[in-house]
């Protein structure tokens, strides 16, 4: 009998064999039928594990090559998609027609790794245009024919679904560049969905080849993904493609502005410092010939991303328009569970939050399942199988009937999470408080506006970073105004919102600002609330317009107003909320030279906090 390995080796080097003749070999290799299964079991609204299935000797593996609508290296044919399928023997010996779950991704073949030599510096003053970065190093492609990845197989094959994955564009051996949020990152999904659907073209080889047809799909899709493979299933829905029934994307990057930028400010993902997005072109552009690259690093990376990307100013345009999926999402038809972290500071929260939104108001059926963890982190598996199972199988198992918003509560498992009827919780309402004077200490946060002017100032130093500044008792790098310590938990849920007044020293300035839970926690196997609530970052020099910065005059005070992240999180009983204001963030922003000086107006500074149950939930400790 023949191996599992040795059919991966026979699909290796006999893979210009089309692909009829390829699945003939494989049965006449191997006496595994299991014509006697039953697929699918659907029991208590899901789909269940066939024991049989967790054997790789019931699955069938193949690759082929996806032709799409585009040609971006520049070749003239049309790119094709590497894309590989698993899928129980049962497609074949019973003619069973299956759904799908779909993953794409641009990590598949092998990225340029933990090499941070070639980001760009962030010493850079502000307005100025940055130092020329170097060359980013090769990628080692990864991975062979006819397995592009095992995610997702384990978890899906035996309950009765084909896996399908597919690299993206300009990566491993899937043609064309990578264009990083651009219309060819949601056509070349588009284009296998279309295939899997019986209306797009697949062949065996990446040029010519035997055409292969999907006669084992259902014609029912689904999605999902984390992070960069999370805005693949996103950047499908919007193109309407018909067949792609649900996505579950998790922590996906739904803008690239919001990404790489805040509020015309230049901001840097959580943990890479001095990555912009010709950064990560290079990171994940693995594919392609020698020639085909250097097409594509003229016309994509140099032409459009760094001739746009804007490092001096930080402004919105509409390069980075094009990269906002939110601009799309009218096109979504496919239902949509989006899966996020409150304190994910890489991808951060927002980016799910505000397509949710849009979802909702859309009429589109959606959920929304949030955690206080990190970046990544799926919804349970029982919950994306009842989602599966109903939008792909058609089992009405009343999911859609569901709470609307589900949140892991801090201390609880993420398999356990909490359903509320909506996101913000309902019962939020808008609680404003005022600062208090207190520098170079830390003043107070009060529920009435302070009587008298009051000014305080700051001086700008990257040098220290924020978790240092909001723990110093005395320094003049920030401003602290902490809340008396609470008498009961304080519930936030929804999008905290700073008005300042401020004045600088000099046309221009970062500006940072945090949320806390105060006194800091330094015992890291401790379930108290995570120290930092939540934060926002802005460009003064864009009050007036995102797409415009205006030089700021020295001395003359400015009214700034945004958003920080959204939140939903329990601050304890005992504990004291704290606004901290502050000029560069060293772990997020570019760093100027120190000495810059910002003054705020307290009497014309105000945070807004969503608080569920209002200001009656809000009183200080006796």
């Amino acid at each position: 009998m023949t191996s599992h390995l040795d059919l991966t080796l026979v699909s290796t080097t006999m893979n210009r064999l089309s692909l009829p003749v390829f699945v003939l070999l494989l049965f006449a290799s191997s006496p595994l039928r299991g014509d006697d299964i039953t697929i699918p079991v659907i029991k208590d609204g899901e789909a269940q594990i066939i024991k049989e299935l967790e054997d790789s000797d019931y699955w069938i593996r193949h690759d082929l090559w996806v032709e799409t609508e585009f040609d971006l290296d520049g070749d003239g044919k049309l790119d094709r998609m590497h894309v590989s399928v698993t899928r129980p023997t049962q497609t074949d010996t019973q003619s069973l027609k299956l759904p799908v779950v779909y993953n794409s991704s641009p990590y598949f073949a092998g990225t340029t790794g933990g090499d941070d030599t070639y980001f760009w510096d962030a010493r850079q003053e502000l307005g100025d245009e940055p130092p020329k970065r170097s060359a980013a190093p090769e990628i080692d492609r990864e991975g062979l024919r006819p397995i592009i990845s095992k995610r997702h197989i384990k978890d899906w094959l035996p309950r009765g679904f084909v896996v399908v994955h597919s690299s993206a564009p300009g990566t491993g051996l899937s043609q064309g560049c990578p264009t990083v949020g651009d219309d060819p990152e949601a056509l070349a999904p588009k284009a296998v969905i279309d295939w899997l659907c019986g209306r797009g073209k697949g062949f065996t080889e990446p040029f010519g080849g035997e055409p292969v047809e999907a006669y084992w799909s259902s014609g029912k899709v689904g999605m999902t993904g984390t992070s960069y493979n999370g805005t693949i299933p996103l950047a499908a829905a919007t193109t309407g493609v018909e067949g792609l029934e649900v996505i579950i994307p998790v922590a996906p990057n739904t803008s690239y502005y919001h990404y790489y930028r805040s509020n015309g400010l230049v901001r840097h993902p959580g943990g890479y410092l001095g990555e912009d997005i010709d950064i990560l072109y290079d990171f994940i552009h693995s594919g392609g010939t020698e020639e085909t690259k250097a097409y594509c690093d003229c016309h994509v990376r140099d032409e459009q991303m760094m001739a746009n990307q804007d490092r001096a100013t930080g402004d919105y345009n509409d390069f980075w328009y094009t990269r906002d999926y939110l601009n799309r999402v009218d096109g979504v038809k496919a239902a949509v569970l989006m899966a996020h972290a409150f304190n994910d500071w890489n991808v951060v929260p927002e980016h799910s939050i505000r397509i949710y939104e849009a979802l909702r108001k859309n009429g589109v059926q959606t959920q929304l399942f949030m955690h206080q963890g990190g970046h990544g982190g799926p919804p349970p598996i029982s919950m994306m199988n009842r989602w599966f199972t109903h939008y792909l199988f058609g089992e009405d198992n009343g999911v859609e009937n569901d709470k609307k918003s589900w949140i892991v509560r801090e201390g609880d498992e993420r398999t356990n999470p909490t359903g509320y009827p909506d996101y913000p919780h309902p019962w939020a309402k808008e609680v404003v408080v005022y600062p208090v004077a207190g520098a170079p200490q830390r003043g107070g946060l009060q529920l009435s506006p302070v009587e008298e002017p009051s000014e305080e100032t700051l001086v700008d130093n990257f040098s220290f970073s924020g978790e240092a500044l909001a723990q110093a008792e005395f320094t003049e790098h920030r401003l602290v105004y902490t809340t008396p310590k609470l008498s009961e938990a304080v519930h936030l849920s929804g999008t905290p919102r700073i008005k300042l007044r401020m004045a600088c020293d000099r046309p221009a300035a970062n500006l940072s600002v945090w949320l806390v839970s105060l006194p800091w926690n330094t015992n890291k196997h401790s379930k108290i609330t995570d120290n930092i609530i939540t934060r926002g970052w802005a460009d003064p020099q864009n009050i007036d317009s995102m797409r415009e910065s205006k030089p700021l005059v020295p001395g003359q005070f400015y009214d700034v107003e945004f958003d920080l992240q959204p939140d939903d999180q329990v601050i304890a009983k005992g504990q004291q909320i704290g606004l901290m204001i502050f000029s560069s963030d060293r772990d997020y922003t570019l760093h100027p030279t120190p000495g810059t000086e910002l003054t705020i107006d307290l009497q014309q500074t105000q945070l807004s906090l969503p608080v569920v149950g209002g200001t009656m939930q809000f009183a200080p400790e006796n």
